[in-house]
């Protein structure tokens, strides 16, 4: 099935804030309008699953595995039927907990290794987030996961089904998996260096702590840490440059853009660009610079679902913006980025209008973008530039 999403039209009401030049050192970029549409696309409807959360293609082919929350692995490819992945763990269904996010190894051209993750429930009702790595088959019988394996455990579970995270990248070299840790809805853990919660961890790719992360070798801190301050980071991806990024959203207003820098405090919850749900302040990022304000922020909020950094030529001049996943914002959030460290700014470009909400963006190896929606029935979808699917 086809439509064409046509461009919108840049509307007098618009105010502009995402489309101008990026902010200077100690400025503080908050979006607080949207930006109109200016790409037109065409999009196809490939298949449906049931509260997809990840999909992940195999190198060197235009095949993908799609994880549904509630437990399933999906084999998916162009005009055939979608078939179950078997060997997969149980996980703990519930809330924003379930199967996560799946991603191939760097070497998954000679070692056939996929690393997954998902919610685990201990003996005594709590939860968390963990991390496995499997061999994927494929005999005539179909395919299926070998010798899977958990190689990191988020500590310490707690209860309650919100704010894992478990978002997934592999550093541009293959030589470290980051691991996004979200703070469980707890707030401190996200402060407190001996744990993993509202983290983003650096490992080896058998999930040991990597050699050189910020606090190796100190008393009382946890070694795994590579930054802090997170509250719920769902997208992570590195750009072109090499750097590492994460989407994260905050609590009623000020979801986040950040660079994440080694052993830097991203200020969660002593601050944040949103207030609590119950209507009571938090002090803006503006009040501490001496913790890592965002690139860029939004409020109000875009509820982000994934991030890449588009790295094709199929939407020209698109090579090396971040593309965010919306589910409140119901579609695509294009931003560009610039600057380094504490100078990293975002500008919003445009948002791609979609009309509902979308979990999952990844890039195919067409270039073409590739969207999940959330929920039960949930589209996958490929979007190309119109003038290429007309």
């Amino acid at each position: 099935m086809r439509n064409s999403v046509l461009s919108a039209l840049a509307l007098a009401g618009f105010a502009m804030t995402g489309c101008s030049s990026p902010a200077e050192a100690g400025d503080n970029v908050i979006v607080t309008s949207p930006t109109p549409q200016l790409t037109q696309v065409t999009i196809t409807d490939e298949a449906t699953f049931n509260e997809p959360w990840a999909m992940a293609f195999l190198p060197g082919s235009n095949f993908a595995l799609i994880t549904e929350k509630a437990g399933k692995l999906k084999f998916w490819r162009p005009g055939r039927p979608v078939r179950d992945v078997k060997g997969v763990p149980p996980v703990a269904y519930g809330g924003q907990g379930g199967f996560g996010d799946v991603v191939p190894a760097p070497d998954y051209r000679t070692s056939q290794l996929i690393y997954l993750s998902w919610v685990e429930l201990g003996a005594d009702g709590k939860r968390g987030a963990v991390v496995g790595r499997a061999k994927i088959e494929f005999p005539t019988t179909g395919p299926r996961l070998r010798g899977l394996q958990v190689i990191w455990r988020q500590g310490p579970k707690t209860f309650g089904e919100g704010h894992f995270s478990h978002r997934i990248a592999f550093s541009p070299d293959g030589q470290h998996l980051f691991v996004s840790s979200g703070e469980r809805q707890l707030f401190s853990p996200a402060q407190n260096l001996k744990v993993t919660l509202g983290k983003i961890v650096r490992l080896l790719p058998n999930g040991k702590p990597a050699p050189g992360n910020p606090f190796a070798g100190q008393t009382d801190k946890n070694p795994q840490i590579w930054s802090y301050g997170h509250r719920n980071a769902l997208g992570l991806a590195f750009d072109s440059n090499g750097q590492l990024w994460d989407l994260e959203h905050g609590p009623a207003g000020g979801d986040e853009l950040n660079l994440v820098q080694p052993g830097k405090n991203y200020g969660w919850p002593r601050v944040s660009n949103g207030d609590n749900y119950d209507g009571t302040p938090i002090p803006r990022h503006a009040t501490r610079p001496d913790l890592e304000a965002p690139a860029i922020s939004w409020n109000p909020v875009i509820a982000p679902g994934d991030l890449i950094f588009y790295k094709g030529t199929l939407f020209p001049g698109w090579q090396g913006h971040a593309i965010c996943a919306g589910m409140v914002s119901g579609g695509l959030v294009r931003v560009a980025t610039s600057g380094t460290g504490s100078r990293a700014r975002g500008t919003e470009i445009e948002r791609i209008a979609l009309g509902t909400r979308i979990r999952e963006v990844e890039e195919g190896p067409d270039g073409a973008l590739y969207i999940l929606e959330d929920g039960g029935s949930g589209r996958l979808r490929k979007l190309v530039p119109a003038a290429v699917g007309s």
